[in-house]
C-alpha cells in the first residue's frame, strides 16, 4: 500500500529532510559535513565558484558558520569522502567506495582505458614521475599536443591524468582552486577498503538507492540525468522492486505528482513529523516548520532537492532552470541563480556575486514569484537578512551591494540594521558574455512584490 501524501505534507517533508527546516541549524564542524553527506549519499561537484562552489553552497545552506576548510580537510586529510562518478561528479562517504568501482570498472573498459593504451608511453611516463615523487599536476609535466577527450581537445597530459583517475589508478590528493593533484589510490585509501569487491548488480542497486536519499521523493522517471550510471531502464525496474523488497524504500502517492514516488524507508519518522506540524497548522498553530519559526535559504543549482526539475511546479508552483550554460540573450533570470526557500516554499530566486578582493557581496538580481510580498511578513524579513548574514560570512563578505534599481529599496531598507548595506546599486556583471536583460515578468514581479 503506498502512503498518501497531501501537497502540504510533502513540501514539508522535503524541508525537514533536507535539514532546512529550521535552516544551518548544524554547528560548523566536519561532523556535520559528515552528517549532510549520509543523509542524501552524495554531493554534486561541479567547480563554478561565482557565488560558491555548489557542494560548499549545500552545506552552507545546513550548517551555521559552515568554511569550506571543513569539506577539504575530509577530502583531502582525514579521506572520509572522495570525488567519484555518480550521477555526477560526485563528493561520497569513502566507506561506501566498494560500492561505486563500478566507475572506475567502466572507466577502464571505456574510452579512458582505450585513451590509455592510446598514449601509452606517456601514461607510463607519467605514472612513474607520480610512484617515485608524489602527487603531481598536469602543469608539473612538459606540455604535450592538443587530443580530443570528452569537452573537446584538451593537452594530452590533462587527458591522461583523468583516465587514470577515471579507470581507478590515481585519485585526488588535492586541489588548489581548480588544479588538480593526483596520486596513487593505493597511498590515499586504506587497502582492506580497496580490496573489497561488491557484486556489480549490488553496485548498481545501491547507486539507485543513492539518487532516492539524496532528493527524498523521486519516482520513477524524470530527466536522464537522474539515472546516469546505473544502467538502462528495465534494468532500473528491477533493482527498484529490489530495493521495495529489501524495505530500503517505500511507495508513496504525493498530491499533484504524477506516476509513484518512493521514500526512504528509515525516513518515515520525518514524514510523520511533517503530518503532524501542518495538522497543527491547520488547526490554527502558528507554522513552525520543524519545530521552528521559518527559516531562509539560498538553495545551490544542483542542491538534491532541486535535483527532480519536472517536480518543481507542481510540488512549489516554481520553474527552474539553471543557465549558465543558455546564451546570455536567452537567459530567463541569470547566469548563476539561487533559489529561495522560506519555509517549505520556493518563494523567490537571488543572484549574488562574492567580491573576495573587495569582500563585498554583489546581488545582481533578486525576483519573487507571483503573488509573494517580502514586506508583507516580519518573519520573512528577519529570515532573509539572517540567509544574508549567513551568505556574507560565508563569502568572507563585510558588507552587501543591493541590486540596482528602487524597487527593491523599501525591502534592503528594512534589513539595513540587521545586514550591513552598501549605497548605490549593483555593478553589471558580464558572466557569461552579457548583461542579462531584465525579462518582463521578472520586472512585473518585482512591481507586485514591492510596490
Amino acid at each position: 500500500m503506498a502512503h498518501q501524501i497531501s501537497l502540504a505534507v510533502a513540501r514539508r517533508f522535503l524541508a525537514i529532510r533536507h535539514l532546512l527546516a529550521p535552516p544551518r541549524a548544524l554547528p560548523a564542524e566536519p561532523e556535520s559535513v559528515m552528517a549532510v553527506v549520509d543523509r542524501f549519499g552524495s554531493l554534486q561537484f561541479d567547480p563554478l565558484e561565482v557565488a560558491g562552489r555548489n557542494h560548499d553552497l549545500v552545506l552552507q545552506a545546513r550548517i551555521a558558520g559552515y568554511r569550506r576548510e571543513l569539506t577539504d580537510e575530509l577530502l583531502y586529510g582525514r579521506r572520509l569522502l572522495f570525488e567519484a562518478h555518480n550521477k555526477a561528479l560526485n563528493l561520497l562517504p569513502a566507506r561506501e567506495l566498494p560500492y561505486y568501482r563500478i566507475t572506475w570498472d567502466r572507466g577502464a573498459d571505456g574510452w579512458a582505458g582505450r585513451l590509455l593504451t592510446e598514449q601509452a608511453p606517456l601514461a607510463q611516463k607519467l605514472l612513474a614521475a607520480i610512484t617515485t615523487q608524489g602527487p603531481k599536476c598536469s602543469a608539473d609535466f612538459e606540455r604535450e599536443g592538443s587530443i580530443a577527450w570528452y569537452w573537446g581537445p584538451t593537452t594530452a597530459v590533462r587527458a591522461v591524468l583523468e583516465a587514470f583517475a577515471e579507470c581507478g589508478r590515481l585519485g585526488l590528493a588535492r586541489r588548489d582552486g581548480n588544479r588538480r593533484y593526483y596520486d596513487l589510490v593505493e597511498r590515499l585509501f586504506p587497502a582492506d577498503l580497496l580490496a573489497i569487491r561488491i557484486p556489480e548488480r549490488e553496485q548498481r542497486r545501491h547507486k539507485l538507492l543513492s539518487r532516492y536519499r539524496a532528493h527524498g521523493l523521486l519516482g520513477a522517471t524524470g530527466s536522464a540525468e537522474l539515472w546516469l550510471g546505473i544502467g538502462p531502464a528495465p534494468l532500473r525496474t528491477e533493482l527498484r522492486a529490489e530495493l521495495m523488497d529489501r524495505g530500503e524504500i517505500l511507495p508513496a502517492a504525493v498530491e499533484g505528482l504524477k506516476g509513484q514516488r518512493f521514500i526512504v524507508a528509515d525516513e518515515l519518522p520525518l514524514l510523520a513529523q511533517a503530518g503532524r506540524e501542518i495538522a497543527a497548522e491547520a488547526a490554527g498553530a502558528p507554522a513552525q516548520p520543524g519545530d521552528g519559526a521559518p527559516g531562509a535559504s539560498f538553495l545551490a543549482p544542483l542542491d538534491p532537492i532541486m535535483w527532480d526539475r519536472e517536480a518543481l511546479e507542481p510540488l512549489y508552483g516554481f520553474e527552474y532552470r539553471w543557465e549558465v550554460y543558455t546564451p546570455a540573450a536567452k537567459r530567463r533570470w541569470g547566469y548563476y541563480v539561487l533559489p529561495i526557500l522560506f519555509g517549505d516554499r520556493l518563494v523567490g530566486r537571488i543572484e549574488p556575486r562574492i567580491d573576495r578582493a573587495g569582500r563585498i557581496v554583489r546581488v545582481l538580481g533578486l525576483a519573487w514569484e507571483t503573488g509573494f510580498d517580502p514586506l508583507a511578513s516580519s518573519e520573512f524579513v528577519a529570515a532573509f537578512a539572517d540567509a544574508l548574514r549567513a551568505y556574507l560570512q560565508f563569502g568572507s563578505a563585510d558588507s552587501l551591494v543591493p541590486p540596482p534599481g528602487t524597487s527593491h529599496r523599501p525591502l534592503f531598507r528594512a534589513i539595513s540594521a540587521q545586514v550591513p548595506v552598501r549605497r548605490g546599486g549593483a555593478a553589471a556583471h558580464h558572466d557569461g558574455g552579457a548583461t542579462r536583460p531584465g525579462p518582463a515578468k521578472t520586472a512585473a514581479a518585482h512591481r507586485v512584490a514591492l510596490s
